[in-house]
């Protein structure tokens, strides 16, 4: 346990923000979630909608520090060639 005054805040300072990092992160997820069952029920359109929002929340969360930005990039591209593969099929 911390002994100096701005240990102990610091130890408080990183379990608020390891707390928020983590809410975001799932946040991404379930829309992630979201997204993949709208791609496999074949609603195109929605899927595109939440393709946006995870765009977004991505890069936001790379700005933060919450995830590396070459990875939310990354997903996002997965994501997308995933979305273009499965209308691309239907079709």
């Amino acid at each position: 346990m911390a002994n100096i005054k701005s240990a102990e805040k610091r130890i408080r300072t990183t379990r608020n923000r390891t707390a928020i990092n983590k809410s975001r992160k799932s946040e991404i997820k379930t829309y992630i979630k979201k997204f993949d069952l709208a791609v496999d029920n074949g609603n195109f359109d929605e899927a595109k909608e939440l393709l946006k929002i995870i765009d977004k929340k991505l890069k936001k969360a790379a700005c933060r520090n919450v995830v590396h930005k070459n990875a939310a990039a990354r997903r996002v591209s997965v994501l997308t060639k995933r979305l273009n593969r499965k209308m691309s099929e239907a079709v």
